[in-house]
């Protein structure tokens, strides 16, 4: 998908009653987005009540170009999982953030007990010549369990064919199948009733990995429906359970 340019000239900016914004990838508007999303989680997702920040994110984004491809925003919850998962004894835990996942987390404030972070580029950081060791195929090696969380429409549609861009999706294409792979969907509700989405959701079912399904709320662009992702603690449960039969 490509970006689309808007002349500011002929779009005027208002703060909208309900709606979704392009999210900021390129860093350019980044502050004034978290003040926008800090705003609606103070606020109870009372929009009405964040105008002045909607309307300051949304002229500078006018700004710029718009970028169609999406991170999943269920990524603020990370911490949440993180933090619970963290909290099971003899567990050790290994993160890897896609690249724009680091737009929706502040890495600093992850415990650093037991938990260590990767990123595309470690890939390249630990391979060096014929010999030495891959991240990807190490890390595939190293886990008893693998869970996605969020695994958002973009990351689906490349596990499910096969697509491997990334650290993240190189680890699930070197993946053990007699390994659990445990999935949390989650993206805007009108990508979730999108057919290819269930196709997508099955296929990676048809080779054993385990869907703990989203839910229906209000999502961060004020949409109201299915596609947000299972809360942190039942995402952390069912890992659990896994774990203990494993």
């Amino acid at each position: 998908m490509s970006g689309t340019h808007l002349n500011k000239k002929l779009l005027k900016p208002v703060a909208p009653d309900r709606g979704s914004f392009p999210l900021d990838h390129e860093n350019v508007c980044k502050d004034k987005m978290m003040k926008y999303i800090i705003c609606l989680t103070e606020n109870n997702q009372d929009n009405s009540k964040c105008r002045l920040e909607a309307k300051d994110y949304l002229s500078c984004r006018m700004d710029n170009t718009l970028m169609a491809k999406e991170e999943c925003v269920a990524t603020i919850k990370v911490l949440d999982i993180i933090n619970n998962l963290n909290l099971i004894e003899n567990i050790e835990i290994k993160v890897v953030f896609t690249k724009f996942a680091f737009h929706f987390c502040n890495v600093e404030s992850f415990p650093r007990i037991n938990i260590t972070f990767y990123k595309d580029e470690d890939e390249w950081i630990l391979w060096k010549q014929r010999g030495d060791p891959v991240l990807h195929i190490e890390l595939a090696k190293w886990a008893d369990l693998m869970l996605i969380a969020p695994l958002d429409a973009n990351t689906l549609a490349k596990i499910a064919q096969g697509v491997c861009d990334n650290l993240l999706t190189c680890i699930v294409r070197a993946w053990d199948l007699n390994k659990r792979l445990i999935f949390c969907p989650a993206m805007n509700t009108k990508m979730w009733y999108h057919p290819i989405t269930s196709e997508q959701i099955s296929k990676l079912k048809s080779w054993g990995y385990i869907e703990i399904p989203c839910i229906s709320k209000m999502l961060m662009c004020k949409d109201v429906g299915m596609g947000a992702m299972a809360e942190p603690e039942v995402i952390v449960k069912i890992v659990k359970e896994y774990l203990e039969k494993s």
